[in-house]
């Protein structure tokens, strides 16, 4: 795999007109280091695979069965593995058996870097104008964030080249089976619904007294024109991160995904991350401060069609990038 090289700087003379030498400035010159090529298009059948599987749902086969592909991925990689199963209650009474999915390169590293995405997908399509009870396949809201992080995995495995830090992938279950938007539920003992997965593993880390320098959340990033903007709590939490990876993306000719302009908080992942787990991780996430989720947000239109392979490159290149300048 061919690696990429930025040169970043200029040395400039200046001279006196008499043509006698006046004045030396010199600039100096910042090198990034090395990192390898992002394939897109593995990236893309990553995505495919996933809905091949069917609904992502927690208790049905379309669950286990991607659970166990995602596992043996990763280790193939050269990855260690491990799970973290737990119980949780959903907004309408059940109790679901989730699994959280951890793959470590580099363990014994101290300085480390935290990506995540969630693997499991909506079991209604409230937002949608029919078939609202149904499932729907999660194209991009769960499966393009998995896409993206295992080509990573494998880029990393698959070559000499490797980032100078110990990188921890959490795949997190539960996270997209909040409350409808009509619906009211009791006042209980639980504020959220959502992020189930990230919830639990930010009070019961899958190692004691894990941290990790930063994270970065991948969430629904291979819409077709998909724009990211600067999340609320990202803003909040985890700014410097959020610059780094904002300008990183601008260094890469990603700037017509990367958008540099506000928008407000959401409930997501990195939320408990930040507040209980006390780990400064951003989101990235296709969300508009002027119109909110896209059209096809919890509808059937989240399926293969959506996806395209540029925003996977513009998000993968981005995060590979900057976890190789640590």
């Amino acid at each position: 795999m061919k690696n990429r090289f930025w040169l970043l700087g200029l040395l400039v003379f200046a001279w006196a007109c008499s043509g006698e030498k006046a004045a030396e400035t010199v600039v100096e010159e910042v090198v990034t280091k090395p990192y390898p090529t992002f394939n897109a298009d593995s990236a893309y059948a990553f995505v495919a695979k996933q809905v091949a599987f069917g609904p992502r749902i927690p208790g049905t086969k379309g669950h286990s069965d991607t659970q166990d592909w995602m596992i043996a991925k990763l280790e193939s990689y050269g990855w260690s593995v491990q799970t973290q199963e737990f119980q949780a209650k959903t907004y309408d009474g059940l109790t679901w058996d989730l699994t959280n999915v951890i793959a470590s390169y580099n363990p014994q590293a101290t300085k480390r870097v935290l990506l995540a995405a969630h693997w499991d997908t909506r079991r209604i399509a409230d937002k949608d104008t029919e078939r609202l009870d149904q499932p729907i396949d999660g194209a991009n809201d769960g499966a393009s964030g998995v896409g993206v992080l295992l080509e990573i995995a494998r880029t990393i495995g698959s070559q000499e080249l490797k980032p100078d830090v110990g990188i921890d992938i959490i795949l997190f279950d539960g996270e997209d089976d909040g409350e409808p938007e009509n619906t009211k539920v009791p006042n209980t003992s639980q504020d959220f619904w959502w992020c189930l997965g990230s919830q639990h593993w930010s009070k019961n880390k899958h190692t004691p007294n894990y941290s990790a320098y930063y994270g970065i959340l991948v969430d629904m990033v291979g819409g077709k024109n998909a724009k990211f903007h600067r999340e609320g709590y990202s803003r909040k939490y985890a700014s410097g991160i959020l610059s780094k990876v904002w300008s990183n993306a601008s260094t890469l000719g990603f700037s017509d995904f990367f958008i540099q302009k506000d928008a407000p908080e959401i409930t997501d992942d990195h939320a408990f991350v930040n507040v209980n787990a006390g780990i400064p991780m951003i989101d990235i996430i296709e969300f508009s401060p002027d119109f909110g989720f896209s059209h096809y947000h919890h509808t059937h239109q989240d399926n293969m069609e959506l996806i395209d392979p540029r925003t996977l490159k513009a998000v993968g290149e981005t995060v590979l990038f900057t976890v190789y300048q640590e």
